[in-house]
């Protein structure tokens, strides 16, 4: 498993049972996003995706955490052998993390109403990601930000919404669900 330390922004290689603990990015793609090469490039700080970037690092490095999983930067995509076993993992992955940093970019921290608040909230299209549901599912602890990176709730105390916006019944009892 490649993760992104958190504070030198470089990645390193985990095997085993040698995985350190690390926050996961639960995102939307976008333009611009930063991808594997050009971290290995060092290009990143130049592109306009590297905020959600630097604003997940360092929400990580609040909850003392060292390294994050970000699916656009960690993965070789150049590689099928790599992005198959990506694909293949991804839920033990979210599984695994400490917590899953769900990054809404089209939700205002700023928003005056909380009837507002929660038609944005319902209506960001992160909720429209057929990978949605294991990055919900798979982790215990889930967080949701803003485009500022605010921090807007967890699963837990946004439950309704959440359970609104994806019509999954038990956010809880992934067993249940089903992808079909």
């Amino acid at each position: 498993m490649r993760l992104l330390n958190t504070s030198t922004l470089l990645l390193h290689e985990f095997y085993g049972d040698k995985i350190p603990k690390y926050a996961i990015l639960s995102h939307r793609w976008e333009d611009s996003e930063v991808t594997f090469q050009d971290l290995s490039e060092k290009k990143g700080p130049g592109m306009s995706g590297w905020d959600k970037v630097k604003g997940c690092c360092a929400q990580a490095v609040l909850d003392d955490l060292e390294y994050v999983w970000i699916d656009s930067c960690c993965i070789d995509k150049s590689s099928s052998a790599e992005l198959s076993e990506a694909i293949n993992s991804m839920f033990s992955w979210y599984e695994r993390s400490e917590v899953c940093y769900v990054y809404l970019s089209d939700v205002n921290s700023t928003i005056q109403t909380p009837q507002k608040f929660n038609t944005e909230f319902r209506n960001s299209k992160w909720f429209t990601r057929g990978w949605k549901l294991q990055e919900l599912l798979a982790p215990y602890y889930v967080d949701f930000f803003s485009k500022d990176w605010t921090w807007i709730g967890s699963k837990s105390n946004l439950e309704d919404l959440v359970r609104d916006a994806t019509r999954i019944r038990d956010l809880w009892n992934y067993k249940d669900a089903s992808v079909a």
